[in-house]
């Protein structure tokens, strides 16, 4: 097996899932987002997974995500986060995706596409509540849905709405998003004070799920919190990280004081040292900004912290193992995981989130799947 690989502890994610699932209560339904190849994590698998452990359906960003769910033997629903094109709509009613609508236009496209078809289509309409992003006015969700149904092959099969600050604790934020949860509960009100059946009512994203039970709803589409990373800092439950990045040493070098390491002579030895090499760089996900001078990173060798040198390259980057090292070639080289640094670690390094990291190591890079 190549030196590079990302362990995905199938246990762990299945603890976060309970743990979930013991707070939402046994009778809300779980929606697992699985765009973004599973937040890095491997869509098919992970899928696989969590519908094993029960949840009941699963969500994507694009069509062709959903597409590849299905290519991958998935049958349970399938919810496509964002707008599709036009063209992409008859493969996705063929393969049952359920897609999100939330302009007439969308809903008209969706009904005649079905129509054609010949195949009864479900679709949740997307309520923008205060994230200012896709979805209706809130006073539009009735209309809408009303157009919905009245579509001879579109079926509602749910309402949905998304966050803006639900992982924040500051009191402005707080009450945003109380002021959100307000407004999508009229909304699916309005739709049943006109007649009609909203469906499956659904707003909690992780950060809600944390500090927002007025959020749950009747579903919750929670990604980060099980993927490990919960985006309330000190929020119940906790949840376990469940990749390990691991590499290996595959050559250490002799680095005279004052000679230069990688593109740039960003970093000079100080002293007489060695340099470890290991086969992974930005090509793989380890990104390059970790390197930018200071460097702001280190790896775990042996349970030892060493420092990586020198800018990160597409393939490869180096470490300083010091003057006298006890690391040896072949040795395994944990970039981060689960009782280790970790990917939320990395993130606070470079100012973003522990997903972007697991979501950008590269599918080059093999996926080792632990139960």
């Amino acid at each position: 097996m190549q030196a590079t690989r990302a362990i995905i502890y199938l246990d762990k994610f299945r603890q976060n899932l309970a743990a979930l699932r013991k707070k939402a209560g046994p009778n809300r339904k779980i929606c697992v987002p699985v765009k973004g190849d599973a937040y890095g994590h491997g869509s098919v698998a992970i899928s696989r997974c969590a519908l094993e452990a029960g949840v009941d359906c699963l969500g994507v960003a694009t069509i062709s995500e959903g597409l590849e769910l299905r290519a991958g033997g998935i049958k349970a629903p399938v919810l496509i986060f964002t707008q599709g094109m036009p063209e992409e709509l008859p493969e996705a009613i063929s393969e049952d995706l359920t897609l999100f609508v939330f302009d007439g236009e969308a809903i008209d496209i969706a009904g005649r596409e079905a129509e054609k078809a010949n195949k009864d289509l479900s679709v949740h309409l997307k309520v923008d509540s205060g994230l200012g992003r896709s979805g209706c006015r809130p006073e539009d969700a009735a209309a809408l849905a009303a157009r919905i149904v009245s579509q001879k092959r579109l079926r509602l099969g749910g309402v949905g709405t998304h966050f803006a600050v639900a992982d924040s604790r500051e009191a402005d934020d707080l009450a945003f998003t109380r002021e959100q949860i307000r407004r999508f509960g009229e909304a699916v009100d309005s739709i049943k004070k006109a007649g009609i059946d909203p469906g499956i009512a659904h707003a909690a994203n992780s950060g809600a799920f944390v500090q927002h039970e007025s959020a749950y709803f009747d579903m919750i589409r929670s990604g980060s919190f099980l993927y490990g990373y919960s985006p309330v800092i000190g929020g119940e439950p906790s949840a376990t990280p469940i990749m390990e990045l691991r590499t290996a040493v595959v050559s250490i070098k002799n680095c005279k004081k004052g000679e230069a390491i990688s593109y740039g002579r960003t970093w000079v030895a100080d002293e007489d040292t060695n340099i470890g090499l290991i086969p992974i760089g930005y090509g793989d996900g380890l990104v390059r900004a970790l390197s930018v001078s200071p460097n702001k990173h280190s790896v775990s060798i042996g349970g030892k912290l060493y420092p990586i040198v020198g800018r990160i390259c597409m393939d490869q980057c180096m470490v300083n193992l010091g003057p006298n090292p006890t690391v040896k070639r072949w040795d395994e080289v944990i970039i981060f995981g689960p009782g280790n640094i970790t990917a939320e670690d990395i993130g606070n390094k470079i100012n973003t989130v522990a997903y972007e990291i697991t979501a950008g190591i590269n599918k080059r890079v093999a996926r080792v799947y632990v139960n």
